[in-house]
């Protein structure tokens, strides 16, 4: 494992998954493109495939958040980075409205958590 695409290979389309209207896919290359510093993080640190992807799952659900958030509120004029710190701390994510159990809502938000962390080093 030595990238993003090894473990989630659609990792790159990811944007295009999110998509609504044709000014999301430019933001969510944005978001991908400061999503995968953290990803490597993540590999780099040796964690198992399958925890990786894992978190790579939580990552497609947040991004999918944040470009409804986005494009609901049409704040395309929020950097990509600026609005993915806006939306993680260190008490996890935001509502996520695709998970069902209490149980996956703490994964996700432990990513999310992670996830700050990491883009909190990184300043």
């Amino acid at each position: 494992m030595k990238n993003p695409e090894d473990i989630c290979p659609d990792f790159p389309e990811w944007p295009e998954s999110w998509h609504g209207v044709e000014e999301d896919i430019p933001y969510g290359q944005g978001l991908v493109a400061v999503m995968r510093p953290f990803v490597l993080h993540l590999i780099d640190n040796g964690l198992t495939r399958k925890t990786i992807r894992k978190h790579m799952d939580y990552l497609w659900l947040l991004g999918g958040e944040i470009i409804r958030d986005v494009g609901m509120d049409e704040e395309y004029d929020i950097p990509p980075e600026e609005k993915l710190r806006q939306s993680v701390d260190e008490e996890g994510g935001p509502y996520c409205r695709h998970l069902d159990s209490e149980n996956d809502m703490r994964s996700f938000d432990s990513t999310c958590r992670k996830l700050h962390k990491f883009l909190n080093s990184c300043l």
